[in-house]
């Protein structure tokens, strides 16, 4: 009896656990509960941490353990269920979701393949990296797509420091960590400048002749200017406050291959890179492309209508960077930024309740509150839209700082509710004083 009970449940599958799936199961679950419906998580990573603030992470700046959102007990408490496996694909005759095999480091199987039955999906599975085939970029470049990525590149960051420093000891003076950065948008600028703060600290944390002089980072662009999503005058004063740090900025630069220790440029410029870090575009994961005939974009994105729905099942939404809308009049789809897919959950949630209670689905509409680019403790710059400053505003400093502060205490109240979101600013705001400026293991 409880197996039939639990078959008549609708079911609503949730894939993905970013910023946009975390919150959607949130309140998928706290408006149906679990009488009747059964609400799943599907994610292969145990933790959830705020793809914005990943660069912190790869930096040191930031301990990822302090501000992490453990799936399991977040969907206790928010009446979903967390199903731990990596997405394999989907069925949609029979309406199921498949998940690979779950091995621990071993390489033994903790859990064999799973199917798990659904009467609405939502696929919200974020975006990679794109290496566009520039040969060398997939075998000996770094991302930061993930926590495991983020730890990776401080792991490999911290060891550089170590090596230098002996270098610097042993008499070599012009020794130095070269990293290249190769894309000039949100998170290579920002990196680039985490970078330098956290040189800066080292000193203090046992690194005693190693700061900023020893930090050599070089951010490549294929554009004109970085930080193509602001204004002129914003991107203009971002370059001039990394250029002062000791970053040199390339505009108008093509990477042509990217080797172990170098990258290549298409004007024939060898850059030395001891570290290459790669934020040069985002796409769809490759198997979103034969995922039972859904149709993609030539990224890789699912294609959705108005209402978030595929195009070619309306059972079957798609939110974040994994999918692409173009809304009417427009000729690019919106991009993948971290407001588009807290907008997105908001509406697939409305969409999804006006479903199971007959009504029609409502069209998503974008609203665009501007770009927000924070240089570690040096600036903070952006522009904000919408009916609030009339337009658009340009804004930068103190105001700035405190805006782009804002946007992470609202991801907090998203996935956690006012009440413990809440709570978790005030003890950030205490940790910040009490804990260390740097994680270094």
């Amino acid at each position: 009896m409880a197996a039939t009970a639990e078959q008549q449940k609708t079911q609503i599958v949730v894939v993905g656990g970013g910023a946009g799936g975390l919150e959607l199961v949130r309140r998928l679950g706290n408006r149906f509960g679990r009488d009747g419906y059964d609400i799943i998580l599907v994610e292969r990573n145990r933790t959830h941490i705020w793809k914005p603030l990943l660069h912190e992470v790869a930096a040191g700046s930031l301990d990822a353990n302090m501000d992490e959102v453990g799936y399991g007990g977040h969907g206790v408490r928010w009446g979903y269920r967390f199903f731990y496996g990596t997405f394999a694909g989907v069925d949609r005759e029979r309406r199921l979701v498949h998940t690979a095999p779950l091995t621990d480091e071993d390489g033994r199987e903790v859990i064999g393949a799973h199917s798990i039955r659904y009467d609405y999906l939502v696929l919200a599975v974020g975006g990679i990296s794109n290496d566009f085939g520039i040969p060398g970029v997939l075998e000996h470049a770094l991302f930061l797509e993930d926590r495991s990525q983020a730890d990776h590149f401080r792991s490999k960051l911290l060891n550089a420091c170590l090596r230098v420093t002996h270098n610097f000891a042993q008499g070599e003076s012009d020794s130095r960590v070269r990293i290249a950065i190769v894309g000039a948008g949100a998170t290579g600028v920002e990196l680039a400048a985490e970078l330098y703060n956290a040189a800066h600290a080292l000193r203090h944390y046992g690194l005693e002749v190693f700061d900023e002089t020893r930090l050599k980072v070089t951010i490549l662009e294929a554009g004109p200017r970085i930080l193509p999503a602001l204004p002129e005058k914003l991107s203009e004063a971002a370059a001039a406050e990394l250029e002062a740090l000791g970053v040199e900025i390339l505009t108008d630069t093509v990477v042509e291959a990217v080797t172990p220790g170098a990258v290549k440029t298409k004007s024939g410029r060898t850059i030395d890179a001891e570290l290459t870090l790669w934020a040069a575009g985002v796409k769809g994961p490759d198997y979103l492309s034969a995922l039972d005939g859904l149709e993609v974009d030539r990224a890789n994105r699912l294609i959705v209508g108005p209402s978030l729905q595929t195009t070619r099942d309306p059972r079957i939404f798609a939110i974040g960077d994994c999918c692409a809308y173009t809304p009417e009049g427009e000729e690019r789809p919106i991009p993948p930024r971290a407001q588009a897919a807290h907008q997105m959950a908001t509406q697939v949630f409305e969409n999804i309740v006006a479903l199971t209670e007959g009504r029609s689905p409502k069209d998503f509409v974008y609203n665009d509150r501007g770009s927000l680019v924070a240089l570690s403790r040096f600036s903070t710059v952006g522009s904000l839209m919408g009916n609030l400053v009339g337009g658009r505003m340009a804004i930068e400093g103190r105001l700035a700082r405190i805006a782009y502060t804002s946007l992470y205490r609202m991801h907090l109240i998203a996935i956690h509710g006012w009440i413990k979101g809440l709570a978790l600013i005030l003890v950030g705001h205490v940790n910040r004083i009490v804990r260390p400026k740097l994680k270094l293991h």
